[in-house]
């Protein structure tokens, strides 16, 4: 399990300590809206989510990262490289507590996790999964230089797909 620094954020397992955070974050509203079917998450299930990334991380060998504040080593929220059973393809995904939205957290650590993906994991093409109505993480997606693919939906919800080829795939 990789470990990633960026300028301002460190990219990290997850912690039993960021229950807490994990759990507000999971409880907002405002955060859940564009999340699968926008159900708030109890603390309980709020763990379970959590141990549940963590056993991605076993079972794919990648996986969303604790994004922790390194200034105040708040967590943040959680960004990274998601590919469960029956997924479309690897995604770069991000959700950040509501606190540290507006400061360009979500496009920094997914700059991080996208970099690995292609350079680590040797991706060819990353994806995104994406809410139609979810505006700012559309624009996080096309300030990573992803492109709208297409319509697809996941776990029973419409989703707009976005991607980006590996620079290494490009035409020189």
């Amino acid at each position: 399990m990789h470990t990633l620094a960026s300028q301002r954020l460190l990219l990290r397992m997850f912690r039993e300590s960021d229950l807490d955070a994990y759990a507000e974050m999971c409880g907002d509203p405002d955060v859940m809206r564009f999340l699968g079917d926008g159900r708030l998450l109890t603390r309980a299930e709020a763990w379970r989510h959590m141990a549940l990334v963590v056993g991605h991380w076993q079972l794919r060998g990648f996986g969303l990262w604790a994004v922790e504040e390194r200034g105040t080593g708040l967590l943040a929220g959680r960004v990274g490289c998601w590919q469960p059973e029956g997924w479309p393809g690897l995604e770069i995904g991000w959700t950040l507590r509501r606190r540290f939205w507006g400061r360009g957290y979500a496009t920094e650590a997914a700059l991080a996790a996208l970099d690995y993906a292609f350079t680590q994991l040797r991706q060819a093409r990353v994806i995104s999964l994406i809410d139609p109505d979810n505006g700012p993480s559309i624009a996080v997606a096309l300030r990573l230089g992803m492109r709208m693919q297409g319509y697809t939906e996941v776990m029973g919800h419409p989703v707009v797909t976005y991607g980006i080829d590996s620079p290494s795939r490009l035409p020189v």
